[in-house]
C-alpha cells in the first residue's frame, strides 16, 4: 500500500482498506464499554477528530488505528451526553408531579401495569424541574384487594396523563454472570424508573386525552388485546401476541423454560431470523409483482429494474415489519443489516463477504454501541459469517436442477445442512453465553424453524386482517408445543455446564467455527480440541479445610452461598416479588449454575418471603439436597440446635432454634431463625438469619468467648437487631447488610451503623456492594461484585442515603472512611 499523505480515494472502492476501519471501528467500540468512568468529553471529543484526521494515509494500520479512534471517542462522547441527562439525586424519592404520554406497549401483571412514560413537564411543590425524558414506570395496586384489576386505568400507548411520581436512579442486583439490569435501562434510554403514586393523600391521576404519538404501539396493543380475546389458550395466544407485535412478556414463564430447554426460545420472538425471511418473501413477491408490471409498462422496469426495486421494496416491508413488531434492538440491528446488503448490491460495486460483514457489525455499533454486549449481536453475526465461510458460493439460483422434486430433495438438503451447520457452530457461543445447550435443539428447529416460520407465523399476522385464522395459527402452536414437550423430557435434553473464562470461551467459539466451514479434518480436529477446554472447566473451589461465603444481590431478602472443596450450602432463597417472579429462578438458580454448583443443602431461616420466596425454584431444581428450616411440617426437616456436621475440614453448627422454642407459643417468624455458624482455620462466619435482639443476646450470652470474622447483619441491619451484646460478644471484622436500594424499611438503620463504626467493624450492603465474596483463607479482603465489574453505566458507589457507611465498595477492616 502506499504510504502518501494525500486524500484516499473514496472508500467504498477499497473494501479491503476499508475493512480495517471497520474493523477498528468494531475494536474501539468495544474497548470504550470496558471503562469503569468515562473520562471528560473534551477527551472523545479530540479522539474522534484525531480518528477522521488519520484517515488522510493509505496505510492499513492507520485506517485500523482512525477507525478505533473514531469509535472510541464517538461513542464515549455519546455516553458523555447521555449521562448528564440523569435524574439528580436530590430528586430520588420526592413526589414529582409530570404530565406526559405513555410510550410503549403497557405491560399488565399481577398487580400492576408497567411502562414508558415520556415526560412533557415535571414540577416539584409548584416549581418546575429537570428529569430524564424517559421513565419506566409502575402502576400498582393490592393483588390481593378485591377489584384490584377493575382499579388499573387500562392505559393506551399515546395518552397523555397527568399525575404523581416517586422516581429512583436505575439500579439492579449485580452478581456474578447475571443479568446486568442498569445496562438494559440504559440501552432502552430510561433514565429512571418509579412507580405512580396513589396514595389517599396524593393528587389523583388524570387522563388528558390521546395524542398523534406512538400510533404503531397503538396498533400493536390493539392487535394484542384482539388476540387474548380471540385464543382461548394463554399459551398460544402469548406466543401468537409476541410473534406479532413481539409482546414476549405475554409467553408464560414455564412456557419460556420448555422454549430454552429445547433451543427454539429465539423462535417465540420476532428475531433477525423472522424479519430476514419475511424480506426475503417479500422481496420475491416484489420482484414478481414488478415483472408482472413491466409487462404492461415496458419503461418501468427501465427505470428501476426488478431486482432493485424488489430489494428496496423487500427491505421496506421489513422495516414496517420490525416497527409493527416493537423497533426492539433484534429488529433495528437486522433491518440494518438488511439496508447494508441492498444497498451494496445496488451499487455499481461488488464488496467481498468479510466487508460487507464488517460493514453491517460497524453499521449496528454505530446505532447501538451496547448491541455487542448483547447475546443476539453475536449469534446473528457469527451466524451469518459462518454460512459464508462455510459455502462462499451460496447464493446461486440452484436452476440446474433437473426437476422439481429434485430441487425441492436439494433444498430439504440445504435446510438440514445450514441447520447443523449452525448448530454445530454456535453450541460453544451459546454454551458460553447461556451455560446450557440443549442437544435436542437440532432435531427440535429442523420441525420448529420451517413450522414457525412458514406456518405459525404467516397465519399469525394474516390473522390481523382475518381474525379466525388466529384459531389455526393457536392450533399450530399447540401442537408444536406438544413436541417439545416430548422432547423435553428426554433426560438429557439439556446440558449446563459452569461459566468460562474469556481465554477459554474464545478458543471455544473458534473452535465451533472449525468444526462447521469446510477445512482438512486435522483442522476439524483441532477445533473439537479447543471446544473440550470449555467443556471439561471447573471453576476454582476453595481448599480443604476452607471456606468461602458469598452473599448474593437479590436485593430487600437473603440468599448465601456458602462452598467448601467438594460441598455447597444454599441459606435462604431471596424474596418472592410476584406470583410469577422470585429471586430463587431469576438470580440464584442461573448463579449456581454459572459458579457449576449443586447445592448439598438448602437451609430456609424461616419463612418470611423476602427469605423463603424463591424456595420452590431451588427444591424443583436440586431434588437430591437436603432441605432444613424452622417451618417444616416434618420435624426431621427442621433446623435444630446442637446439630453439627463436617465438609472438607469445616464444621457447621445449627445455633437456634432450640427444642424450648419450637414449643415456645407466640414467637415470631423472626425469633423462630435459623442461626448458622461456619468455622475452619480458626475464621468463623455466623448466618444469622432476621433473629431479633432478644435472641441475640440469648447466644451471645451462651457463648461468651466465641468471636467470629464475619456477621451477615441480622435482620438486614434493623434497628431491632445488631444488638450491642452481639457485636461486643463477636467483635466481627465484617458485617454483611443484604438489603434493597432505597427500601422502604430504611435498612441499614442509622442507629445500627453507628454502631458498626463505633466499633470499628467494616461492613458492605447489597446496593453498593453487589453480591458481596469473603473467603476464610483471605479473611481481610472482601469481594464486591459491583466495584470488580464496574461499568460506567452502573449506579454511582455513594449511597442515596442519609445512613454514614464507607465510601468505597471495599474497604479493608480497621481502615476510617474517606
Amino acid at each position: 500500500m502506499s504510504s502518501a499523505r494525500d486524500g484516499a480515494p473514496g472508500w467504498a472502492a477499497r473494501p479491503w482498506l476499508a475493512g480495517w476501519w471497520l474493523a477498528g471501528g468494531v475494536v474501539g467500540t468495544a474497548v470504550q464499554l470496558l471503562q469503569a468512568h468515562l473520562w471528560p468529553v473534551a477527551v472523545y471529543q479530540v479522539l474522534a477528530l484525531g480518528g477522521l484526521l488519520a484517515m488522510r494515509w493509505r496505510l492499513r494500520a492507520a485506517w485500523l488505528l482512525a477507525g478505533a479512534a473514531l469509535a472510541f471517542g464517538c461513542t464515549g462522547w455519546r455516553a458523555g451526553a447521555y449521562l448528564g441527562q440523569g435524574l439528580s439525586p436530590a430528586l430520588e424519592g420526592r413526589d414529582i408531579a409530570v404530565v406526559g404520554r405513555v410510550a410503549s406497549l403497557p405491560q399488565t401483571g399481577p398487580g400492576g401495569e408497567r411502562f414508558e412514560f415520556v415526560v412533557e413537564q415535571a414540577t416539584l411543590d409548584g416549581e418546575a424541574v429537570s428529569i430524564p425524558a424517559r421513565l419506566l414506570l409502575g402502576w400498582y395496586v393490592s393483588a390481593s384487594e378485591e377489584g384490584a384489576s377493575a382499579r388499573l386505568p387500562g392505559l393506551w400507548a399515546g395518552e397523555r396523563w397527568a399525575f404523581g411520581v416517586r422516581l429512583k436512579r436505575p439500579h439492579g442486583s449485580r452478581n456474578p454472570h447475571g443479568f446486568d439490569r442498569e445496562r438494559w435501562l440504559w440501552e432502552q434510554g430510561i433514565g429512571a424508573t418509579g412507580h405512580v403514586r396513589l396514595g389517599a393523600r396524593d393528587a389523583a391521576p388524570r387522563r388528558l386525552g390521546q395524542t398523534p404519538w406512538h400510533p404503531v404501539d397503538r396498533v400493536r396493543q390493539a392487535i394484542s388485546r384482539a388476540i387474548a380475546e380471540r385464543v382461548d389458550d394463554p399459551r398460544a395466544a402469548g406466543v401468537l401476541a409476541a410473534l406479532v407485535v413481539g409482546e414476549q412478556s405475554a409467553i408464560e414463564r414455564a412456557d419460556w423454560a420448555l422454549f430454552r430447554d429445547t433451543g427454539v426460545a429465539h423462535l417465540m420472538a420476532i428475531s433477525g431470523l423472522h424479519i430476514t425471511l419475511f424480506a426475503w418473501l417479500a422481496t420475491a413477491l416484489m420482484g414478481a409483482l414488478w415483472r408482472v408490471l413491466g409487462r404492461h409498462w415496458p419503461a418501468l422496469p427501465m427505470h428501476c429494474p426488478a431486482g432493485l426495486a424488489a430489494g428496496w421494496g423487500g427491505l421496506a416491508c421489513a422495516a414496517a415489519y420490525a416497527l409493527l413488531a416493537g423497533w426492539g434492538v433484534p429488529a433495528q440491528r437486522t433491518v440494518l443489516m438488511l439496508a447494508v446488503v441492498v444497498g451494496l448490491r445496488a451499487s455499481v460495486r461488488r464488496w467481498p463477504w468479510p466487508a460487507v460483514w464488517l460493514l453491517a457489525m460497524a453499521a449496528v455499533l454505530a446505532l447501538d454501541p451496547l448491541a455487542l454486549l448483547a447475546p443476539g449481536f453475536w449469534l446473528s453475526f457469527l451466524a451469518v459469517a459462518v454460512l459464508f465461510t462455510a459455502d462462499p458460493a451460496r447464493g446461486g439460483t440452484g436452476s440446474d436442477a433437473p426437476g422439481g422434486w429434485q430441487r425441492g430433495l436439494r433444498a430439504a438438503g440445504a435446510l438440514w445442512r445450514e441447520q447443523w451447520l449452525m448448530t454445530l457452530a454456535l453450541a460453544p457461543l451459546g454454551l458460553v453465553l447461556f451455560g446450557q445447550v440443549s442437544l435436542v435443539g437440532l432435531l427440535a428447529n429442523l420441525v420448529a424453524i420451517p413450522w414457525v416460520t412458514l406456518v405459525v407465523t404467516p397465519l399469525a399476522l394474516l390473522g390481523a386482517l382475518v381474525a379466525p385464522l388466529w384459531g389455526l395459527a393457536a392450533a399450530a402452536v399447540d401442537a408444536l408445543v406438544a413436541l417439545l414437550q416430548v422432547l423435553a423430557a428426554w433426560p438429557w435434553a439439556v446440558l449446563h455446564r459452569p461459566a468460562v473464562p474469556a481465554p477459554l470461551a474464545l478458543a471455544a467459539v473458534l473452535g465451533g467455527v472449525l468444526l462447521a466451514v469446510r477445512l482438512p479434518p486435522v483442522l476439524r480436529f483441532a477445533g473439537l480440541l479447543l471446544v473440550a477446554p470449555a467443556l471439561l472447566y471447573v471453576p476454582p473451589r476453595p481448599a480443604p479445610g476452607a471456606f468461602d461465603v458469598t452473599a448474593i444481590d437479590v436485593g430487600q431478602g437473603s440468599a448465601v452461598l456458602v462452598r467448601t472443596a467438594k460441598h455447597a450450602l444454599v441459606y435462604d432463597a431471596g424474596p418472592r416479588w410476584n406470583p410469577e417472579a422470585d429471586a430463587g429462578e431469576r438470580i440464584v438458580l442461573p448463579l449456581l449454575r454459572a459458579l457449576g454448583v449443586q447445592p448439598d443443602r438448602v437451609l430456609i431461616s424461616h419463612r418470611d418471603s423476602d427469605h423463603a420466596g424463591g424456595a420452590d425454584a431451588l427444591r424443583a431444581a436440586f431434588p437430591g439436597a437436603v432441605w432444613q428450616s424452622s417451618f417444616d411440617a416434618d420435624p426431621a426437616r427442621r433446623c435444630l440446635a446442637g446439630e453439627r456436621w463436617q465438609w472438607d475440614g469445616v464444621d457447621f453448627e445449627l445455633l437456634h432454634p432450640g427444642a424450648a422454642a419450637y414449643a415456645a407459643p407466640g414467637l415470631s417468624s423472626n425469633a423462630m431463625s435459623c442461626v448458622l455458624r461456619i468455622a475452619a482455620g480458626g475464621q468463623v462466619a455466623w448466618l444469622a438469619g432476621d433473629i431479633p435482639a432478644a435472641q441475640e443476646v440469648r447466644l451471645a450470652l451462651a457463648r461468651p468467648q466465641e468471636r467470629a470474622t464475619l456477621l451477615l447483619a441480622p435482620h438486614h441491619g434493623s434497628a431491632t437487631s445488631s444488638s450491642p451484646v452481639l457485636l461486643n460478644t463477636l467483635q466481627p471484622r465484617w458485617v454483611i447488610v443484604q438489603s434493597g436500594y432505597r427500601n422502604r424499611f430504611g435498612h441499614p438503620a442509622a442507629g445500627v451503623v453507628a454502631r458498626y463504626d463505633a466499633r470499628g467493624i467494616a461492613w458492605v450492603d447489597s446496593p453498593r456492594c453487589g453480591a458481596a465474596t469473603w473467603r476464610s483463607d483471605a479473611p481481610e479482603a472482601m469481594r464486591c461484585e459491583r466495584e470488580v465489574s464496574r461499568r460506567y453505566w452502573h449506579h454511582p458507589d455513594r449511597p442515596m442515603t442519609s445512613s454514614a457507611g464507607p465510601e468505597l465498595a471495599i474497604l479493608p477492616p480497621g481502615e476510617k472512611d474517606p
